[in-house]
């Protein structure tokens, strides 16, 4: 930071700034966790010689619990790209206007999560049902660790319920999967040659209702290639659109370089599984009963309301737990 040149390349100045903040962070929780296992040890001292410390012990020993939890959390969360900002996708399986609906529940919740974190988002592209729901939906997520967060719900999600579509009341079985890639920072270098893109541009239409806002300037990128296609709406400028789809495009290429290069796919495309039966990481049962329920760790909660509000902490914390200890497990084929 003492370079002269420092200040010369701005984007890089503040990703270096970032990178000293999480740094200082990292010095700090070491910093008040050695001084807490001090204050405890001395506490430890002065108790059994005889001083009536056993409150003080007690509250010491609590923040030392909380302080190393905290660190313990922050440990999970130390992946290459487990800091970065998010691109999540939600997709409707099979089932028409039920998986549709069941789809747009899902987007809501998670946009209610991300507001809760104070994150801040952009919901680029979204695909509305022919008679109510999305097909599919994008948003890229900016926040410490949304990525990080945001790879706990990779997979299938399931909901159980009386549907509101059919007139005899019967229940039915809805599918959506949600996605995540890392957004990639800009100076990794994805050589994207323009002879291999084909760019479209289209009004977006449907019954997006408020997720969309209606342009002339809709733009749709195929990478030709490898057959990835993505597609921004949410701008009113096409020149802006087309700048948030090539940053969808070069992340998704990373991701799939990085698959190259490792020789297998990661746990991001592992999880890419039929949108159907004996694949859910998650059943969302609004009827007979009412519980939310991870296959994957078993944990499971009563107040779906709160969930679908946009509660997901303790599913999201519990699954990183489980894949930090490697106790994280699959769904049994027609599990509830």
């Amino acid at each position: 930071m003492g370079a002269e040149d420092f200040w010369k390349d701005q984007e890089a100045a503040q990703r270096m700034l970032q990178r000293r903040k999480r740094l200082e962070g990292d010095l700090v929780i070491l910093a008040q966790l050695r001084t807490q296992e001090d204050d405890a040890r001395v506490l430890v001292e002065w108790l059994e010689g005889g001083e009536d410390v056993e409150k003080d012990l007690a509250a010491a020993l609590a923040t030392f619990e909380s302080l190393i939890e905290g660190a313990e959390f922050q440990k999970m969360l130390g992946g290459e790209h487990d800091r970065a900002d998010a691109i999540l996708t939600i997709n409707a399986g099979e089932g028409g206007t039920e998986s549709q609906d069941w789809a747009e529940m899902l987007l809501r919740m998670y946009l209610r999560w991300i507001d809760r974190k104070g994150w801040k988002r952009e919901l680029t592209e979204v695909q509305a049902g022919e008679e109510a729901g999305i097909k599919s939906a994008t948003v890229l997520v900016h926040g410490e660790y949304a990525y990080g967060f945001l790879s706990a719900e990779v997979g299938v999600h399931r909901l159980v319920r009386i549907s509101p579509f059919d007139s005899a009341a019967r229940r039915q079985t809805s599918f959506a999967a949600v996605f995540v890639w890392p957004e990639i920072d800009e100076d990794i270098k994805i050589d994207v040659q323009e002879k291999d893109l084909r760019v479209d541009t289209y009004r977006s239409s449907g019954a997006g209702g408020q997720h969309v806002n209606v342009t002339d300037s809709a733009v749709r990128i195929t990478h030709l290639p490898s057959g990835i296609v993505v597609s921004c709406q949410n701008e009113r400028s096409q020149i802006r659109n087309r700048e948030v789809a090539m940053k969808v495009l070069k992340s998704r290429l990373y991701d799939l370089e990085m698959q190259k290069k490792q020789a297998k796919l990661d746990a991001i495309e592992n999880s890419k599984m039929k949108i159907g039966f004996g694949s859910q990481i998650r059943s969302y049962v609004l009827h007979p009963y009412r519980m939310i329920k991870d296959h994957r760790t078993k944990y499971e909660v009563g107040d779906v309301d709160r969930v679908m509000d946009g509660d997901l902490d303790a599913f999201i914390n519990s699954t990183l737990a489980a894949k930090a200890r490697g106790t994280l497990g699959q769904a049994a084929a027609g599990e509830e």
